[in-house]
């Protein structure tokens, strides 16, 4: 080192020198210097878990506030899967609702069919539970899938029982009992169909079969309790909200007469 009057200063002045180990780099997240730490999941453990244990930890050492920790790779993808996940199904059931109330001219008879979802939703969750498999993203697929599939018992009651309702006349409890008892072979048949069709993916071995058994088992386990619970909820909330319908169509009917009562009947004269 040279100073300003041309003398030269030692580095032994004003350093030590000495032989030690350095990193070759130093990796970089955005502006700031940053550590990846590694870890693999225990067996009998989830990633939700890992990630949990990972938080806790963090919050028992005191770490500074200067000091922030982030998830990477898998980590990430679950947590923001995590984000999503209802974003998905909040879409996915608006969009059917829209498409059933454009096809169907009503409000109502859409919610009917929809009310079949959370007994698919519940048999997914319960088959994951007894099979010890995470709720993953492809777990999450299956669910999705399984809102087109269950949602099928409910249309074929449905729409048998609106055209009896139209075309013959009947009453709504005569119009849903006639089409549990016609529609019963083609819900089991086609129920039976896409159940067995899902077996090899749930029990399935070799390479990829941890990723496929969570879609084969949330389907299983979905159509199964929808099959045994959709054939006896499906007619209970048809007749329900047709009454509510029927309720709260006559509270307009009245609103509409004004507020002294009903208006006058046909070929009558008010004085």
């Amino acid at each position: 080192m040279v100073t300003g009057n041309g003398r030269r200063v030692p580095l032994s002045a004003f350093a030590t020198v000495m032989p030690s180990s350095t990193p070759l780099g130093v990796n970089h997240q955005g502006q700031f210097a940053a550590s990846t730490i590694s870890f693999n999941l225990a067996e009998g453990f989830s990633l939700s878990q890992a990630t949990d244990a990972v938080k806790r930890a963090m919050a028992q050492i005191g770490a500074p506030e200067t000091l922030q920790a982030n998830f990477q790779g898998g980590a990430k993808a679950f947590q923001d899967s995590l984000k999503s996940q209802p974003i998905l199904i909040l879409a996915a059931i608006i969009t059917i609702y829209i498409v059933l109330g454009v096809l169907y001219e009503s409000y109502v008879h859409p919610l009917t069919i929809l009310s079949t979802l959370p007994s698919a939703g519940v048999g997914a969750l319960l088959a994951l539970l007894a099979f010890k498999t995470e709720f993953s993203i492809i777990a999450l697929i299956g669910v999705i899938l399984l809102i087109g599939i269950v949602k099928k018992n409910a249309i074929m009651m449905i729409d048998f029982a609106i055209d009896a309702e139209r075309r013959q006349g009947l009453s709504p409890r005569d119009a849903i009992h006639r089409a549990c008892l016609l529609r019963f072979r083609p819900i089991l048949m086609t129920t039976m169909a896409a159940l067995l069709g899902a077996v090899p993916l749930a029990i399935g071995h070799g390479d990829g079969a941890e990723l496929r058994a969570p879609l084969g088992i949330s389907i299983v386990g979905g159509l199964v309790v929808s099959q045994l619970l959709t054939l006896y909820t499906t007619p209970v909330v048809y007749l329900t909200l047709d009454r509510w319908r029927l309720k709260v169509k006559a509270w307009r009917e009245r609103r509409r007469g004004g507020p002294h009562g009903s208006a006058p009947a046909a070929g009558t004269e008010s004085r």
